[in-house]
């Protein structure tokens, strides 16, 4: 097989380098006779840390559908994916040589009747360890609850399940080698999560000072999908008719969604770029997200190590284009850090030592 060479400042270093692939691994070793693909800024594969590969707007979607959704994000430089819930079994993707690397954590699992409906395993208290088991088990690594959502009964937000079945959940999926992550728009289920030992929260509007600095104690992650909480006047308009305390909670939790990030920020926690692709929300956006991230007031070379170096390592892939590391990169025109718009036109993207876009 010939060698591909690439050559251009190394990022996040920048140092200029000739790169060459190699039997799908980077050496700087030169060699003859390598084919030049691109010349650029070239930076370890892009990270979507909150995606959903085969959901649609109605639940599972078919194979073919699945697929047109996993060459949008490979496209626009995704090529690790940590999947947060999907109604459909996508462990086909695994085979896939030309599709993103994936991280599934199988389906959402959800209170009965308190989710998007052909969504999650919707289970009662008494039943959400041994789906949990089951979940751990069939995923990769990774377990996705519900943490909150709307209660017909309460007209608001309100944990999914009491926080010893949570905390009973997430010591199952510890057993079982999985770490757990949960949906979270609110502030009343986040403590007893947080207590309990959970990896990771999803959104974490509902976030207060001390359960940051609990976080930061703990070392569990935040995936604020800036572009998804951008969207709760919407829902708070839809529900406004019907659940008016809940209208007025999500527009409020929108009111203070810059300050609320940047605390978890500026406090330290560890913060990892999501897209939230699936359903209604397109796929092949990660630098939209990372631009948000941005927007917020984080330095761009933060903004982008969550989606990318800082990522990679949080998911235990190669976090750098180091010498012998598997050749997932994307090539950019010009310093992304510079102008993170370049995120959108990448040169070119390469998966597993091949040229795929």
């Amino acid at each position: 097989m010939t060698a591909l060479r690439f050559a251009g400042p190394v990022l996040p270093d920048g140092e200029v380098a000739e790169l060459y692939v190699v039997d799908g691994r980077i050496t700087y070793e030169r060699q003859a006779g390598a084919e030049t693909v691109a010349e650029g800024w070239l930076l370890p594969g892009l990270v979507d840390a909150h995606c959903h590969l085969g959901l649609g707007d109605d639940g599972a979607l078919t194979d073919a559908e699945t697929e047109a959704q996993a060459l949008e994000d490979r496209d626009a430089g995704a090529l690790l994916i940590r999947d947060a819930g999907s109604a459909a079994d996508t462990r086909w993707i695994h085979d896939r040589d030309d599709l993103p690397r994936l991280i599934r954590a199988g389906r959402h699992l959800a209170r009965t009747r308190r989710y998007i409906r052909n969504y999650a395993h919707e289970v009662e208290p008494a039943e959400l360890p041994a789906y949990v088991a089951r979940e751990a088990q069939r995923g990769d690594g990774w377990v996705k609850l519900v943490g909150d959502w709307i209660s017909r009964e309460d007209g608001d937000l309100t944990p999914s399940f009491p926080a010893e079945a949570f905390a009973e959940a997430i010591r199952v999926a510890h057993d079982h080698g999985a770490r757990v992550t949960a949906h979270c728009f609110g502030e009343a289920v986040l403590p007893g999560l947080i207590e309990a030992g959970i990896d990771c929260i999803e959104h974490g509007t509902g976030l207060s000072q001390d359960l940051v600095e609990t976080m930061v104690e703990r070392g569990i992650a935040l995936v604020p999908t800036v572009m998804q909480v951008g969207k709760f006047p919407e829902y708070a308009a839809a529900g406004a008719a019907r659940f008016p305390t809940y209208s007025s909670h999500m527009t409020a939790l929108h009111q203070r969604v810059r300050t609320t990030i940047m605390a978890a920020y500026d406090a330290g926690v560890a913060l990892y770029a999501g897209s939230d692709g699936g359903g209604v929300t397109r796929h092949g956006n990660i630098a939209g997200e990372v631009q948000a991230m941005a927007d917020l007031g984080m330095p761009p070379e933060y903004a982008l190590g969550a989606a990318s170096w800082r990522a990679r390592e949080w998911l235990g892939w190669n976090p750098r284009l180091s010498e012998g590391a598997p050749a997932d990169l994307v090539v950019f025109p010009a310093n992304p850090l510079a102008d993170l718009g370049v995120l959108r036109t990448p040169t070119r993207v390469v998966l597993r030592g091949r040229v795929v876009a």
